[in-house]
């Protein structure tokens, strides 16, 4: 065993392995580090989505009122000579007036219908106040609640007063007549839009808001006072939806320039283009384009709505870009309002930005109501005078040579300009400017791919990246290219439309209107289509499935059930989650779906899931079961079957390693129990009965004897730290118990008081019990009848006692809800307390006698009264019997809870085991909870739907949201912990490095050699008596567990870090422990001797301590000896203790955990997998003391109580994979170690202190040491060949690798030198020469070599 110490001296090696090392840490796999262990199982916060139109409208008239008086100036316009002259590009002067007005008013109704052609157009022209009003009220009295639109032009009238008014004629044109805004209003109405081109026209804007106002105030004081004289008056509309467009402000006069029109904001906003590029031709810069002039311009060829043309494409992109200035400038509500509410307004306001980019370059400001900001200095013009650019320069050739006309290269470079958002940009910056351009490009068939490829890269940012998409106004665009049939386009349409739906899901009505769910079915049916796009389509699928009836029928139509079978064993495992997820959504409260799934044998096909290697696949396959029995369509005898075959095999995963996937169980039995209502009332009663007439030999019954467990009553006993396991574990309560009354009953069979043990502090403690309301609704089953119940109906006995019916499927479930009652998880047995009460609470409220007697069920007993003394509800201080308030939980129309204010925290009652209140006390005979009369059978299960839904209602696990976060949330990005760059790795890089520096230190300090190991490096009075002890590898911390709590203390400091609850039940204790990721996020796993485990995370830090998960490791404890209080103390006979417990033995290089105990098996758990991969049969009658494995070497060797040592390849088969058996010991094997190293030897230790080496391939051992007798605890060092001894003795003696004893520890340093109490617990430090001792007294010491060595 000696080292060859000159080879670790030499400084090459020790660098090598150094390095060796650090790379190790990075390789070894992290445990229980998954999402699902991380984060708390439900889908994400709702966004409340403001993108969909909740009123969308149209324009449907326009009222065209044209005061022009053609060849008359109106009197207070001076114009200049020359003068700007055309109207709608037509000169008045070059005809006669009236043709000229006709001609005019025709033409501006082309100009408008470009935009709107589907509207009614009235023309008024030069007309009387008269004319308007009729006009007016007619378009408004035809329009009912749509928008109606009023043009007005006023170049041949007054200009606007101050007062209100703007002005048209009289009958014989002789006189101007004043035409108030406030009657316009009136017989406008609402919703409406104004145009005015006028000089001075923000007079009228401003007198419209104060008549607005006005109306405003009249309808309030008609609203409050009806005897006020306006009330007696038709009341005035309200004004609130009207939008207006100005062509000047207040002071302002339109420009007389002669090289424009006349009505320069109507030509703006009805010819965009060709205004805009006269007004480019004028600017100097024109000039840098050769050849263009104002007569070519009109000879652009092409259409303005064919995007191929010149013309067209120039349109395009004008719309692009107003759309562009407009979403990145104005406020989001406002764009929805005015550029995607209305077809015509969105175009009238996007023209409207050009006017006023062009008339601010001639001193005029448009106004509009609502105002929006400045944008004619937006940096996106430049790109528009950049197209148009590139446009004219191409005419002259097109023009007069006919050559093809290039694209402008706009689009392309727009999209370009957002990759380089997407790829460049930091997380939080400001949404790119081009997104409503991408918009634009979706049009285009050149671009798509592209823009789609780069909208579906922006989605992935996450949720909020969708929602301002979809505010975008990108929804109506992906809805059409559902249409498409090309192939290039699915992955990347499934990929947004996953995005969508994962934030959005109210777009399933809008898919399946449009037959888009037959695109995802036909991508979900193509094999040649990768499985993450499949995945993408049956998620999608999913959605629209999910509780929308409509949906479901078409895609039952659209085969969706075949569909989803054939891919269930695809090797993508989220492709295999979702099919199942699908599935069970297709056929929630839908039968037909259910039938088909029938007739393809869906679930027989399901249950290969139910084993599958990923705990999410499983959970989902649960899922998909569970809603598959849980119909409430009318039942057949096929269907029962079926549902019972089901509920068998959801049975089997009663002890899955993964609480996810025992939640979601617990739900799918829940709707089975719901279906089944009355049978599994009968079993209730059944059970109920039997437990009362049954004592099983609980280990609460019994009295520990000696000093185990002393009354603690001295002040310095800590509260412990509750702690919260994702809801609140019941911290600091009765193990588990869940009735107020009975926190502090203790069952003690001499009923004194209860032996004071963190395990039962009384309610007052920072205890939070979990179910139902946060005041906790009193249950009809305490944890402890379950748990006593769960017991009994595992003893054979019971069979014979009760009758044949006893073995049915309802009992099997119900003995399965039981086991999931006393789950070591705590929102397991949530779920399933919830179950179990809610189907005692019916038994108990519909039993009575007579109908137990006819039930003919029970074919032996038929008990008076369903009374129980292990139902225990009790009122605080005898109170008269109250309807339980736990009823509020269970149904919904319930009586409200007592109006007596109960006592906070109630006085122990300790009843004597004969005294409990039996059940019918507490439900008073005259009132039932339900609508039903006093005389309902317990048969009878066609409640009204208050209780029948309650279960169903009530329990939802949140996987399916939880599972569709993925798709909301980014799918591209690295990782957090593979980013360089990221804190997260950055920590883990300092841990890595601290866990060398302390490998290389402590490496330097063994190899010297310890020559001897008792100076006293800290000491302290655990809380508790320490069980186990386990030191964290690389920081400064070390474990210490007692009965049923942890406790930390940092060993360098001396101070205690975090003390808290184990949270397993009272007749049960911790066994074993093990850091799991020690090298980087260490977990704690604790190991009770009822099989449980239990994994914590967040302790010993400042934050709460958090389980992670927790399951049941070994099932069958035998119960004989199973934590049976030790009636002998440990420290005379270990074989007539009670039992080894758990022992385990962690392996971090493969994620594998072996466990065994009092049970004839190792079982070994994946938990990656989270499930168990192997049985190895120990060949022995006796429970197993200690195990020890080598990942190299695949050997696991365990110590067994009867002295043998058996060494097992669990490589190999159940039958050959034992391949060694020692068996020189004569009694217990207090430790049986295995070496890491290659040819590592096997080193086991007995009660009597006898050393055995062993070399795994030879039948003898090779070398054995004496050490003292009567030994309790040992532990090898295994880096430095030390190994220490505790004895009942009340000392320690450390022997190094040839036998000799280094050290003999018999009493505490200073502290008046007081002798140690006898060894409980003790254990090395992985690597640092540090052994820790717990003794019988509470003391906790650690020992470590001497001063000059470290």
């Amino acid at each position: 065993m000696k080292m060859d110490s000159d080879l670790l001296h030499s400084p090459a090696v020790g660098l090598a392995e150094e390095e060796e090392a650090d790379m190790n840490d990075w390789k070894l796999p992290l445990a229980f580090m998954k999402k699902r262990h991380s984060e708390k199982i439900e889908g994400c916060k709702a966004l409340a989505q403001s993108w969909r139109m909740k009123d969308r409208m149209k324009t449907v008239s326009v009222a065209l009122v044209l005061c022009l008086n053609v060849g008359v100036d109106p009197p207070d316009v001076v114009k200049t000579s020359p003068c700007a002259r055309l109207e709608c590009w037509i000169d008045p002067l070059s005809m006669s007036p009236q043709k000229a007005l006709e001609t005019i008013g025709a033409n501006l109704q082309k100009q408008y219908e470009n935009w709107q052609p589907r509207a009614r157009y009235k023309q008024s022209l030069d007309p009387t106040v008269d004319e308007v009003k009729k006009l007016c009220t007619s378009l408004r009295r035809n329009a009912k609640e749509e928008r109606v639109l009023f043009h007005y032009n006023g170049h041949g009238v007054p200009r606007p007063t101050v007062n209100g008014e703007i002005w048209v004629f009289n009958k014989n044109y002789t006189q101007y007549i004043p035409l108030s805004i406030y009657d316009l209003q009136t017989w406008m109405g609402s919703p409406s839009i104004f145009v005015y081109d006028c000089s001075n026209a923000g007079i009228i804007v401003k007198s419209f808001k104060q008549f607005a106002l006005q109306r405003e105030q009249e309808l309030e004081v008609a609203a409050i006072n009806p005897s006020h004289p306006l009330a007696q008056m038709p009341l005035p509309p309200s004004m609130k939806n009207c939008i207006q467009l100005a062509a000047c402000e207040a002071s302002e006069l339109l420009p007389m320039n002669p090289d424009l029109p006349a009505d320069l904001f109507t030509s703006c906003l009805t010819t965009p283009i060709k205004i805009a590029l006269r007004w480019f031709c004028m600017q100097k810069s024109a000039k840098l384009v050769p050849g263009v002039t104002l007569d070519l311009i009109e000879k652009i060829p092409g259409r303005l709505n064919d995007r191929r043309t010149p013309l067209g494409e120039l349109n395009w992109i004008f719309t692009a870009i107003t759309d562009t200035i407009a979403w990145n400038v104005l406020p989001r509500d406002l764009f929805q309002k005015l550029f995607r509410q209305d077809l015509l307004v969105a175009s009238l306001f996007r023209n409207f930005l050009l006017a006023e980019r062009i008339m601010r370059s001639y001193n005029c400001t448009p106004v509009s109501s609502p105002r929006l900001p400045p944008t004619y200095m937006h940096a996106m013009w430049q790109a528009w005078d950049l197209a148009v650019d590139i446009c004219l320069s191409q005419l002259p050739t097109i023009i007069e040579e006919g050559t093809a006309f290039r694209h402008s290269p706009f689009f392309a470079e727009q999209l370009t300009a957002f990759q380089v958002w997407l790829t460049m940009g930091v997380e939080n910056r400001n949404p790119p400017e081009q997104l409503p351009i991408v918009l634009q490009v979706l049009l285009s068939q050149v671009h798509r791919l592209r823009a789609l490829d780069l909208l579906g890269r922006f989605l992935d940012l996450g949720p909020w990246a969708v929602s301002l998409a979809l505010s975008v106004g990108i929804f109506p665009y992906v809805l059409k290219l559902l249409q498409s049939s090309a192939r290039e386009l699915r992955p990347l349409l499934v990929f947004i439309w996953a995005k969508i739906l994962a934030v959005d899901s109210s777009c399933q009505a809008d898919l399946v209107k449009d037959n888009g769910h037959k695109y995802f079915l036909s991508v979900l049916a193509d094999s040649y289509m990768p499985a993450e796009h499949r995945t993408m389509a049956v998620f999608i699928l999913a959605v629209i499935v999910n509780s929308y009836n409509t949906g479901q029928e078409a895609c039952l139509q659209g085969n969706l059930i075949a569909n989803c079978l054939e891919q269930l064993s695809d090797p993508h495992p989220l492709l295999r989650q979702w099919v199942a997820i699908c599935l069970g959504r297709i056929w929630q409260n839908f039968d037909p779906a259910r039938w088909c799934g029938v007739r393809d044998s869906a679930h027989e096909k399901l249950y290969t899931l139910l084993s599958d290697p990923i705990p999410e696949v499983r959970c989902a396959a649960v899922f998909a079961l569970g809603t598959f029995v849980g119909n409430s369509a009318e039942r057949t005898d096929h269907s029962t079957t079926i549902d019972h075959n089901v509920a068998m095999m959801l049975a089997q995963l009663i002890n899955d390693g993964s609480p996810v996937v025992r939640k979601e169980l617990v739900v799918a039995l829940s709707h089975l129990v719901v279906q089944y209502e009355s049978n599994f009332c009968t079993v209730a009663l059944q059970f109920i009965e039997e437990e009362k007439n049954y004592t099983v030999p609980s280990p609460a019954n019994t009295t520990e004897p000696g000093n185990l467990t002393p009354v603690r009553d001295s002040p310095a006993i800590p509260r412990l730290r509750s702690v919260n396991s994702y809801t609140n574990i019941r911290a600091a309560t009765t193990a588990r118990n869940l009735n107020k009354s009975l926190q502090n009953l203790n069952l003690n069979e001499e009923g004194g008081p209860a032996a004071f043990s963190p395990g039962n502090l009384s309610t007052s403690s920072s205890a939070s019990s979990t179910l139902g309301s946060p005041d906790n609704d009193e249950y009809i089953l305490s944890f402890e009848t379950i748990d006593k119940m769960r017991r009994v109906s595992s003893y054979s006995s019971l069979n014979s006692l009760i009758g044949v019916s006893f073995n049915s499927v309802y009992t099997q479930i119900w003995r399965v809800l039981l086991h999931l009652a006393a789950d070591p998880f705590p929102e397991v047995s949530d779920l399933a307390m919830k179950v179990l009460n809610s189907i005692a609470y019916k038994a108990t409220m519909n039993a009575r006698p007579q109908r137990i007697l006819d039930s003919g069920s029970l074919t032996q007993s038929a008990p008076a009264s369903p009374t129980s003394k292990g139902t225990h509800i009790h009122q605080a201080g005898g109170s008269p019997p109250m309807p339980s308030t736990s009823s509020s939980s269970l149904t919904n129309e319930v009586p409200k809870p007592p109006t007596r204010e109960q006592p906070a925290t109630r006085p122990p009652y300790t009843p004597t085991l004969g005294g409990q209140a039996p059940h019918s006390h507490q439900f008073p005979r005259t009132r039932k909870m339900f609508d039903k009369g006093p005389e309902q059978a317990a048969e009878d299960s066609d409640e009204p739907g208050g209780h029948r839904n309650y279960i169903s209602l009530a329990l939802q696990t949140g996987l399916c949201d939880w599972s569709a976060k993925y798709f909301a949330q980014p799918v591209m990005k690295i990782p957090e912990e593979h980013d360089l760059e990221s804190q997260v790795r950055m920590e883990r890089q300092w841990r890595f490095l601290r866990n060398t520096r302390v490998r290389r230190q402590s490496r330097c300090i063994t190899q010297r050699g310890v020559s001897r190991l008792d100076d006293q490096i800290f000491i302290n009075r655990n809380p508790g008596v320490p069980s186990v002890v386990k030191f964290h590898p690389f920081n400064t911390c070390i474990a210490v567990a007692d009965k049923d709590s942890i406790c930390f203390w940092d060993w360098e400091k001396g101070e205690r870090l975090d003390y808290f609850y184990n949270g397993n039940p009272r007749y049960t204790r911790i066994t074993a422990m093990e850091y799991l990721n020690g090298h980087d996020c260490s977990l704690l796993l604790t190991a009770t001797d009822d099989g449980a485990l239990r994994i914590w995370k967040n302790f010993a830090d400042q934050k709460n301590p958090e389980m992670v998960t927790a399951w049941q490791g070994l099932s069958d404890m035998l119960p004989t000896t199973r934590g049976l209080a030790r009636r002998v103390s440990i420290y005379l006979d270990r074989s007539k203790q009670g039992g080894a417990g758990m022992v385990v033995d962690w392996e971090q290089e493969t994620g594998l955990l072996m466990t065994s105990g009092d049970v004839r098996v190792v079982r070994i758990w994946d938990t990656d997998r989270e499930m168990k991969v192997q049985d190895i049969p120990t060949g022995a009658d006796s429970c197993v003391t200690s195990l020890s494995c080598d990942s190299q070497r695949s050997l696991i060797v365990a110590g067994l109580g009867d002295g043998s040592v058996r060494v097992f390849d669990r490589r190999m088969g159940p039958n050959e994979c034992r391949v060694m058996t020692y068996r020189e010991h004569g009694a217990w094997v207090v430790k049986a170690h295995l070496q890491k190293e290659t040819d590592g030897h096997i080193i086991s230790v007995s009660v009597n202190g006898d050393v055995r080496f062993f070399e795994p391939r030879t039948p003898d051992s090779i070398n054995v040491l004496q050490t003292v007798k009567g030994l309790t605890a040992l532990d090898i060092h295994p880096q430095a060949n030390l190994f220490a001894c505790g004895s009942m003795n009340q000392f320690i003696a450390v022997y190094n690798a040839n036998g000799d004893v280094i050290s003999n520890i018999k009493y505490y340093d200073g502290f008046m030198g007081q002798r140690i109490g006898a060894i409980s617990c003790l254990a090395f430090h992985p690597y640092w020469p540090h052994l820790a001792v717990g003794s019988n007294d509470y003391y906790m010491s650690i020992y470590s070599a001497e001063k000059r060595l470290r």
